[in-house]
């Protein structure tokens, strides 16, 4: 039983379990067992074209970011969080790595789709922008106003007993949002702030920018491993999310039950994502590397299974519906359907990724999941979403607590 194996329950917060155990819905799905979705690995190659077009369109020059929240804090072509960086003239490379981490952590958090209907006023433009993009940009309005810190002196910052008392009318303020610009889950996005603040001070921390103290510390020689971070983000924050399944004390979060999966084994019939934790964590990266810290084996991280990934796929036949009634109609988040989905994502994702590489003739050194994620196959499935349905939504409706997706 899980409740007596506590190493076998810590197995499933790594990203070489959720790579596994995505492999393994992927050969479920080829093999024609799965009661949602038929595979069809012979248009993985016109995914992996349509993907490289939309690369060369956004990147011409190959030179690809890490899919990251700090692409979205991009607005009209100004890096809003560069110019606050120059702006706050920051004492050295750890006061700006813990202000990075406490606006990446929160802005994150709380990002977890915005729904159809919102959008955020961008204040130097005027510019009316929804979705990931209004989020980033709202958080980071927030944040350089001060909304998280305790000190008015000193706004760049995010305090764990400010987080403790957060509400969602404070939030719906920053967000702009109303009965005229509805967001949704802005009570579950204040709740997990408010558990972040606890998780936090569990840890010894007042602030989420003391990770990055930890993980500048714990990297010996100058470096670090990309799975490292992963594991610190759950450990420091794998109490915030939702109450789910926890086995041995452990919350699994972003992990959920198929009956097909792993059968046999100790934890038989769990499927972890971490989505959220790992996007976190591709996040994470660069204030480590603007501080001098190399890390490496990135790719050791998985594809994010969420509704843009995973709609590229279905839109462009690489997996199908084995009843077209699965399209209408809501789906909960962890419903047989959506765990299906997500875990061929993540599997069809290293797919993609090799192709693409073999296209280009570079090496996953050079292309890792990461870019070919934001150069990339995210970008591609909202474009191909665009080209299918008026508003670009997503070819499933999933109904999410404002914590996965």
């Amino acid at each position: 039983m899980p409740d007596s194996n506590p190493e076998a329950v810590r197995q499933l917060l790594k990203p070489a379990v959720i790579r596994e155990r995505a492999q393994e819905m992927l050969q479920l799905g080829l093999d024609g067992r799965l009661s949602h979705f038929s595979v069809h690995p012979e248009r993985l190659d016109v995914c992996a074209d349509y993907v490289l077009a939309t690369i060369r369109k956004n990147y011409p020059t190959l030179d690809i970011p890490f899919h990251a929240r700090w692409r979205h804090f991009v607005v009209a072509g100004v890096d809003r969080w560069r110019s606050l960086d120059e702006a706050a003239g920051f004492a050295d490379a750890g006061a700006r790595g813990r202000a990075a981490y406490d606006l990446a952590i929160v802005s994150v958090l709380l990002d977890a789709g915005a729904g159809p209907a919102w959008r955020y006023r961008d204040g130097l433009t005027g510019m009316l922008i929804g979705r990931s993009e209004g989020l980033a940009l709202a958080s980071l309005d927030m944040f350089a106003a001060g909304l998280f810190s305790g000190d008015p002196a000193d706004p760049l910052r995010v305090d764990s007993d400010v987080l403790k008392r957060l509400d969602a009318a404070s939030l719906a303020e920053g967000f702009q949002a109303g009965e005229a610009n509805p967001l949704v889950s802005l009570e579950g996005r204040a709740a997990l702030l408010n558990r972040l603040g606890e998780e936090l001070e569990k840890h010894g921390l007042d602030r989420p920018g003391g990770l990055f103290d930890r993980l500048f510390a714990a990297a010996e020689g100058g470096t670090l491993r990309a799975s490292y971070i992963l594991s610190q983000v759950l450990e420091v924050l794998g109490g915030i999310w939702p109450s789910r399944l926890s086995y041995a004390g452990i919350p699994l979060g972003d992990s959920w039950k198929h009956p097909l999966i792993a059968q046999g084994s100790v934890t038989a019939g769990i499927m972890p994502f971490h989505k959220l934790s790992q996007w976190l964590s591709y996040s994470l990266i660069e204030p480590l590397q603007w501080a001098g810290i190399e890390v490496v084996d990135i790719d050791e991280l998985t594809g994010l299974p969420e509704y843009r990934n995973g709609g590229l796929f279905l839109d462009l036949g690489v997996i199908a519906l084995k009843q077209e009634e699965d399209r209408s109609g809501a789906h909960a988040v962890g419903s047989e359907i959506v765990v299906e989905w997500r875990a061929l994502t993540v599997a069809l994702l290293d797919r993609i990724g090799a192709l693409v590489r073999e296209r280009l003739g570079l090496t996953r050194e050079q292309l890792p999941l990461a870019k070919v994620l934001e150069g990339g196959t995210w970008s591609a499935g909202r474009r191909i979403a665009a080209e299918k349905r008026e508003g670009g939504g997503p070819p499933l409706t999933i109904v999410s607590d404002g914590t996965v997706f």
